[in-house]
């Protein structure tokens, strides 16, 4: 199977890059095809490490792609939301309103980085220190600090333009996932249900919990009743949570992604925004 190299910046790729970068892969040919991006044609990617090494000396974003491959050969994307879609943990905001942020962010920050295997346990904890917020703060989380990733409409643009379906699916809550929904045009969204009563948050979720294996299954259900196979799927993510679900897929990005997910994923972008997508191909 023969690869090509992609390397992407968020800077103007000086051409400087040019002659190591063509060594280190062992590729035949460099095109640039714009002026934040080039492809090197048959690149060798056993000689991935070295170019991991050269790209964070320079703050370049790389990926080794089938060569031949392209976006219509997808049919589903799916995306997680918190700092993926978005640049934000909702929960830590909601938790800023009740003078909490600090505490709940420490678990969401250690149940990201996996040290904390219980998705259910850390979510459940974090949620049962949100009893008795006014249940306005989630509009004022999404009306004053939510805002998408860099790249995000202009990605989901060019999926929608290839003919792919969208789902968004997360660890977080419906209350966002929903809006995001309508505001975005995506086809499906799942996530979790905060309890609500009397306009307070009363500390727990309603129904299942969108953990791991739950965002694993609903990628292989909406495959399914589109009549896909999972590796038709493209999966973007950045936590521990994602780690099923991006393993079901037949292409995986880890974005801006703690390093469990960054090893994982077939593709990781830690410096170019979510329209990276859209350049490897």
């Amino acid at each position: 199977m023969t690869h090509n190299l992609v390397i992407q910046s968020l800077a103007p790729l000086s051409d400087a890059h040019h002659k190591p970068l063509l060594a280190l892969s062992r590729g035949t040919r460099i095109v640039q095809t714009d002026d934040h991006a080039l492809r090197i044609d048959n690149a060798n990617p056993a000689q991935r490490l070295d170019i991991d090494a050269y790209c964070g000396t320079h703050a370049l974003d790389f990926a080794f792609v089938e060569a031949g491959l392209t976006l219509g050969d997808f049919g589903l994307a799916v995306m997680d939301m918190d700092s993926t879609l978005i640049t934000i943990e909702c929960i830590d905001e909601i938790a800023d309103f009740c003078g909490l942020k600090t505490q709940v962010a420490e678990i969401t920050e250690a149940s990201m980085r996996g040290e904390i295997r219980d998705f259910n346990e850390s979510l459940t904890r974090r949620v049962a220190l949100l009893a008795g917020l006014d249940a306005h703060a989630l509009e004022r989380v999404y009306e004053e600090r939510l805002q998408l990733s860099p790249g995000a409409e202009k990605m989901l643009a060019g999926v929608k333009a290839a003919g792919m379906k969208t789902l968004l699916v997360s660890g977080g809550f419906t209350f966002f996932t929903e809006r995001l929904k309508a505001r975005l045009g995506l086809d499906y969204a799942h996530a979790n249900t905060l309890e609500i009563v009397d306009g307070k948050l009363t500390g727990k979720v309603l129904g299942e919990i969108v953990n791991a294996e739950v965002k694993a299954r609903l990628l292989r259900e909406t495959c399914a009743s589109l009549g896909l196979e999972p590796s038709r799927a493209i999966a973007m993510g950045d936590g521990s949570n994602d780690l099923k679900m991006m393993a079901e897929a037949g292409l995986s990005v880890a974005f801006h992604a703690k390093p469990v997910v960054r090893d994982a994923a077939t593709v990781a972008f830690d410096h170019v925004g979510l329209d990276g997508l859209l350049r490897l191909f």
